[in-house]
C-alpha cells in the first residue's frame, strides 16, 4: 500500500512488461496510489521484432539482447488500443486507449465513476 496518493499517475513505456497475470493487481496498485478524483496517464508500443518472438507471436515472453550479445527474456505484452481499453473497463477503469499510426499508444482516464477527459 503506497504511504501517500496522488492526484496523477504517469508511467511510460511500462505498461507492456507487466505480466498478464500480474495485471489486475498492478491496476490495483495505481488505484491505491490515487487520490479521490485522481486520474492515470501512459504511452507505451507494441513494438516485438520477429527475431525477438523465441516463443511465437501469442506469448508475452521474448527475448532482448544486450550490445554485448547477451540474450534476456523479458516480458512485452503487445496491447492493441480496443482490447487494452476494453480490459481495464471490466476490472473498473474508464480510460480512453488511443493508437498512433505506429506502434504506440497512450491512455488517459480514471476509475470506472470517472469520465475521461479530452
Amino acid at each position: 500500500m503506497p504511504d501517500r496518493r496522488y492526484d496523477v499517475v504517469f508511467f511510460g513505456f511500462w505498461l507492456s512488461h507487466v505480466p498478464p497475470e500480474r495485471f489486475d493487481s498492478f491496476w490495483s496498485l495505481v488505484a491505491d496510489s490515487l487520490a479521490e478524483g485522481g486520474r492515470v496517464f501512459f504511452a507505451d508500443d507494441a513494438y516485438r521484432t520477429p527475431d525477438e518472438l523465441v516463443h511465437g507471436p501469442s506469448s508475452s515472453t521474448i527475448r532482448r539482447r544486450l550490445e554485448d550479445g547477451t540474450p534476456y527474456q523479458i516480458v512485452k505484452v503487445p496491447w492493441q488500443a480496443p482490447e487494452l481499453e476494453e480490459r481495464l473497463g471490466r476490472i473498473g477503469w474508464n480510460i480512453r486507449v488511443t493508437a498512433t499510426s505506429g506502434p504506440f499508444y497512450w491512455g488517459a482516464g480514471g476509475r470506472g465513476d470517472q469520465v475521461p477527459r479530452g
